[in-house]
């Protein structure tokens, strides 16, 4: 009985959900699944309507409608609450942990080598004279100091990060 009348009412509802959902601003398939749902939410409690194209038709439009009031109280979210472009708290977290260490291990550098690594990573984006004069050095021998300067934040931090990786 169920199946006979699925298969009557199948063309009448793909026709009256597609010629509804646009007005609505839904999607004819979603139309139709929400019909499908009441039809057998009523056959369950009230058995089978006795004019099923009139309760079929009646009921894509009571769903239109409901579509509408929806449509017109969602407002969209400025950014996708899902959206894996932004880190996270965790991955907030791990780079907040990973400047840190960097941080204390260029206090750990020789020389002048704290310095120049704080004025390289500085926000201000300085310049090499801006640098150099900062620091008192000719400019020619910036890039020198700074190669060896790294050279030695890389070992200082190689122990460190081999430490951290997962053994197993």
């Amino acid at each position: 009985m169920t199946y006979d009348l699925v298969a009557a009412l199948h063309p009448l509802l793909t026709a009256e959900a597609s010629a509804e959902a646009y007005a609505a601003g839904s999607e004819p398939g979603d139309l139709e699944q929400a019909v499908w749902l009441r039809l057998l939410e009523r056959l369950e409690s009230d058995g089978p309507p006795l004019d099923p194209e009139g309760w079929l038709r009646k009921a894509v439009r009571a769903e239109a409608r409901r579509s509408r009031r929806t449509t017109r109280r969602e407002r969209p979210y400025g950014i996708e609450p899902a959206d894996d472009t932004r880190p996270g708290p965790e991955q907030l977290a791990l780079a907040a942990a990973r400047r840190r260490a960097l941080r204390d291990a260029v206090r750990r550098l020789p020389g002048r080598c704290p310095r120049l690594i704080e004025a390289l990573l500085s926000p201000k984006d300085l310049t090499y004279r801006e640098i150099a004069g900062e620091l008192g050095i000719s400019q020619g021998s910036l890039g020198p100091e700074r190669s060896r300067c790294l050279g030695c934040l890389r070992r200082l931090l190689t122990p460190e990060v081999a430490a951290r990786e997962p053994r197993g």
